[in-house]
């Protein structure tokens, strides 16, 4: 349990919130006062904070990861917690999920408890649930990445897509994937881009061009597309490469450079050739590639 001690020179609730906050969950003096105008907590005796609390022991948190929730989100000091946790519990409790699930999810991501349920979480779930279609799935993928309930991004962009005419299947794969980029501000720019390339939203090869650009930064982009020049490819080169086949991008500069040197320095190929068949980077070279090669005597 915790114990507080705390100065009585003033009775103002945001001086015994400092106090509180100093003594029990480790904020710096400096940061405190800053942090309690921002996130108004603001109370005057050790009831309020002490019975939200208890109210997260109720449901399995230990004192160890009240100290880390608390950190994050020490606004949950000062709400009611009957009204503005409970609720979102028992949603999450009513689609499935355990209450050591509810516990890990709020550790990763305490934020999760802020947004309006009525207004945003619960509008945010059934989304998802038309994509990933069970209440499991959706459980396992928001649980993993409590993210997808708490950015407003989300939802406007996967409207955004809709209306762009991305097919369900290639969010679907984005959501299992790479949900993380769902909850970027300009991924909707992403998708317009490719689109501009030639890229139809309603193949799979879209999801998957999304996702390499938005997982490769610029730096390591352009890193791969030299490695690729260094072997005789243009700029265009490339991005027809990428345009067939987004994986290439993808693919670490090691296995370019291995798929390139198997295909023209051991089987005497054209590098050039190799551009108008992307998808051998997709492909193992010792489990498939090297293998068939040998089975057809070509090297």
């Amino acid at each position: 349990m915790f114990s507080l001690h705390f100065c009585t020179n003033t009775s103002k609730s945001t001086t015994f919130a400092a106090s509180y906050l100093i003594n029990n969950f480790g904020f710096s003096p400096k940061s405190v006062p800053k942090l309690c105008s921002t996130y108004s907590v603001h109370f005057k005796t050790a009831q309020k904070p002490d019975s939200v609390l208890n109210f997260f022991r109720n449901y399995g948190f230990s004192d160890t990861q009240l100290r880390h929730i608390i950190r994050k989100a020490p606004w949950l000091l000062s709400c009611d917690p009957f009204k503005r946790v409970l609720p979102k519990f028992q949603f999450f409790l009513s689609k499935g999920a355990s209450n050591s699930d509810i516990v890990n999810m709020v550790i990763k991501n305490p934020m999760v408890l802020s947004p309006s349920l009525e207004n945003h979480i619960v509008p945010t779930y059934e989304l998802l649930y038309r994509f990933l279609q069970s209440d499991k799935d959706v459980i396992a993928y928001t649980f993993g990445n409590p993210a997808l309930l708490t950015h407003h991004f989300v939802s406007h962009n996967i409207r955004g897509m809709i209306e762009n005419g991305v097919n369900d299947s290639n969010i679907t794969r984005v959501l299992q994937r790479q949900s993380i980029i769902l909850c970027k501000s300009d991924i909707l720019n992403e998708v317009e881009e490719l689109k501009s390339l030639g890229f139809d939203p309603s193949k799979s090869m879209f999801s998957i061009a999304l996702m390499a650009k938005r997982t490769v930064t610029k730096t390591r982009w352009e890193e791969k597309v030299d490695t690729f020049k260094k072997w005789g490819w243009s700029d265009e080169d490339v991005n027809e490469a990428f345009k067939k086949q987004p994986h290439c991008i993808l693919t670490s500069i090691d296995k370019i450079n291995s798929v390139m040197s198997f295909w023209v320095n051991q089987l005497g190929w054209d590098a050039l050739d190799i551009a108008k068949m992307p998808r051998v980077f997709g492909a193992s070279l010792e489990k498939r590639i090297i293998p068939r090669a040998r089975l057809c005597n070509i090297f």
